[in-house]
């Protein structure tokens, strides 16, 4: 009987037809599935490049990966100590690994050398895995709370 013709012929092409309605809206009241309850995504980790030298203090509540020199200490959640990269002073995280060369004391809960470490000073641990091939010089010591005796008490 009566039709309402809701598509319009496209410019240019006999018989061809274009959509002149926009799709159905979302009903009221609905949202992305738990976006207030998912977890936040994690962010990348800072990166420090083979041709930066830092001198003072880094903290972050995130991961950092060191590939240059840093004269200072380091607080992180996960601190990757690249192969080329030097560290002079206290490195202190939940998770530490070491593939360059470290000068001072490493405090975490889990720490591990591969087999380009090379460390000077003492390691505080409450977990370690030392490759074969690592150059350590100073002390090992276990700890229930190996983050607790740090210098710089600082949360993260």
């Amino acid at each position: 009987m009566f039709t309402k013709k809701t598509e319009t012929p496209a410019s240019g092409t006999p018989g061809a037809t274009k959509p002149t309605t926009t799709p159905p809206a979302k009903p009221a009241g609905t949202t992305a599935p738990a976006a207030s309850a998912a977890p936040k995504p994690k962010p990348a980790p800072s990166v420090l490049s083979s041709d930066l030298t830092v001198t003072g203090d880094l903290v972050t509540t995130g991961d950092i990966q060191i590939e240059g020199t840093v004269e200072g200490d380091i607080r992180a959640h996960l601190l990757t100590v690249g192969e080329t990269a030097t560290v002079k002073g206290e490195c202190v995280a939940d998770d530490v690994v070491v593939n360059g060369r470290v000068v001072g004391c490493v405090r975490g809960i889990k720490v591990r050398l591969t087999a380009s470490a090379r460390v000077e000073g003492d390691i505080i641990h409450k977990t370690i895995a030392i490759e074969s091939g690592a150059h350590f010089e100073g002390s090992v010591k276990r700890e229930d709370d190996p983050l607790a005796g740090s210098k710089k008490k600082q949360s993260v």
